[in-house]
């Protein structure tokens, strides 16, 4: 049994999409303060502990200032992308695939960012 688990496509393709979601999980908030430049840092530094919402005179990071829920549909948002990489019915080898789900985090993360910031009015 084991070998035939090892072997499932579908298992690989779990396993890519799980190696995916949790780099996003882990550097999301980054990613935030990359886009942003909005004071955040990593989850293990603090995360939104020093972002530019609790700044009353500044403009507001549109990531943060949506609340929790705000913040986790864009982070879902961005792991929707990568589960439609990771299990995607193109014929790809494993490493391919997990280096295309990977890539998917800064690339859907900018469209959201952007598309939220603009909304917001953060550049202007």
């Amino acid at each position: 049994m084991y070998e035939t688990l090892r072997r499932s496509p579908v298992t690989k393709k779990t396993a890519v999409f799980l190696v995916s979601a949790a780099v996003t999980w882990a550097f999301v908030i980054n990613f935030c303060a990359l886009i942003y430049a909005c004071g955040c840092q990593s989850l293990w530094a603090g995360a939104a502990e020093h972002c530019n919402i609790h700044m009353a005179e500044s403009h507001h990071c549109p990531w943060c200032s949506i609340g929790t829920s705000g913040f986790n549909a864009v982070q879902y948002g961005i792991i929707a992308v990568q589960a439609v990489v990771s299990f995607g019915p193109y014929r790809s080898n494993i490493l391919a695939r997990l280096l295309f789900s990977l890539i998917a985090f800064p690339l859907a993360g900018t469209v959201i960012a952007v598309a939220l910031g603009l909304w917001h009015g953060y550049w202007s």
